[in-house]
């Protein structure tokens, strides 16, 4: 259970909850070498109230332990393109130029301690440069032609000839972009922190390891449902 209490440093706040970074970078505070800093010191010298900065750790604490599940099955075709943009595409988003900066600093600070971050920061570029055009893809074209598939009563005439064609693509990304997270995973003993870790190193592992749970449950409402009952109703 999580320590809400502000005479605790900034360092232990990430070290009891990694996640807990996010909001210390949204605040411009310093987690890492600033971490021996009490909560409320911290506060206080960014001229913010402690109350609610308590607030936002509490709920980005409960959020990091809550899943993403939904029963995707249940839902219709345009609910569930909706939803994977407003949850999956969104957290994606946000969280990729995070990642970004995070993966440099930390290959560039530890990496003589831990030459597989290289690897890691490589294959991080190499992913961000997957996901972003492929992300777009899908909100302008494919995800379109699927609600428009569902809402017809005919079978529509589609540029891309069928909704299989751009279908096959999005999951030979989807393929290329598990080999890059299985890249990242054992190029991290699954996201292990070594004991010398400092807290954006461990916050670094924290976020990759949510980002490669998330990616399972986005390619899974994908391949899985929405890419199966398009091609079902055609």
């Amino acid at each position: 259970m999580l320590t809400l209490d502000p005479n605790q440093t900034v360092g232990d706040f990430v070290r009891q909850s990694p996640s807990l970074a996010r909001v210390f970078e949204r605040l411009n505070i310093d987690y890492c070498c600033g971490g021996k800093v009490t909560l409320a010191r911290a506060c206080e010298k960014r001229g913010i109230d402690t109350a609610d900065v308590l607030q936002q750790l509490d709920k980005c604490n409960a959020d990091a332990q809550t899943d993403r599940f939904v029963d995707a099955d249940g839902m219709t075709l345009t609910e569930l393109a909706d939803h994977i943009e407003s949850t999956h595409h969104a957290y994606l988003k946000e969280e990729l130029p995070r990642l970004d900066l995070m993966t440099e600093k930390v290959a560039r600070v530890h990496g003589d301690n831990e030459p597989r971050l290289q690897t890691v920061r490589d294959a991080f570029v190499a992913l961000k440069a997957e996901l972003e055009p492929h992300m777009m893809k899908e909100e302008r074209i494919l995800f379109p032609i699927i609600r428009q598939l569902e809402a017809s009563s005919d079978r529509p005439e589609f540029h891309c000839g069928s909704v299989a064609n751009p279908i096959r693509q999005m999951q030979h990304e989807h393929d290329e972009a598990g080999k890059l997270l299985e890249t990242l995973s054992e190029s991290t003993d699954q996201y292990s922190p070594p004991e010398w870790a400092c807290n954006t190193y461990r916050a670094m592992l924290d976020a990759l390891k949510r980002l490669e749970a998330d990616m399972h449950q986005h390619v899974h409402k994908e391949n899985n449902v929405l890419f199966v009952k398009a091609l079902a109703i055609e």
